[in-house]
Order: structure tokens, then C-alpha cells, then sequence
């Protein structure tokens, strides 16, 4: 006879802006403040892992600021800025 698996565990009290999170740092660390990405990644990570969904947007977002910094600091190093640091 098989047994019935063990209920899960129930979720975390609180909110869940796992997504709210991964959408903001996703956006911010694309458009202007890679730093601000990277935090908010890790908070869609954090809740993602206290949740139990998946911590996709949190490492999107992650990435993507990573990405926006390393940008900066190349277009920064050879002089290729925006046209208002002239």
C-alpha cells in the first residue's frame, strides 16, 4: 500500500513581491541605475526562495545591473559617453 506524501509546508507569512521585485530591478537595471538592479534582484531572489517560486526575475535583474555598470564603466573609460559629461 502506498503511502499519501506529507503535506507541504505552508508559505511564509507575510506578502509575496517576488515578481514586484524582478519586474523593478529588471527595468531600473536596463535603464539607468545598475546598483538599484542589483538590490532589488536580490530581494526577488530572497522572496522567491521564502516563497517557493521561482527566483528567475530576481537573477534577470541581477544580470542586467551587472551588465549596466560594466557598460557605464567601458562607454565611461573610452570617452564614449552621452553628450551632456562633453
Amino acid at each position: 500500500m502506498n503511502a499519501p506524501y506529507p503535506p507541504s509546508p505552508p508559505p511564509a507569512a507575510g506578502r509575496d513581491r517576488t515578481t514586484l521585485w524582478g519586474v523593478l530591478g529588471i527595468v531600473l537595471g536596463l535603464l539607468c541605475c545598475g546598483v538599484l538592479g542589483i538590490l532589488f534582484g536580490y530581494l526577488s531572489v530572497r522572496d522567491a526562495k521564502r516563497f517557493g517560486q521561482s527566483p528567475v526575475l530576481g537573477y534577470l535583474a541581477i544580470a542586467f545591473g551587472v551588465i549596466n555598470i560594466i557598460g557605464s564603466w567601458v562607454l565611461r573609460s573610452t570617452g564614449n559617453y552621452p553628450f551632456w559629461n562633453r
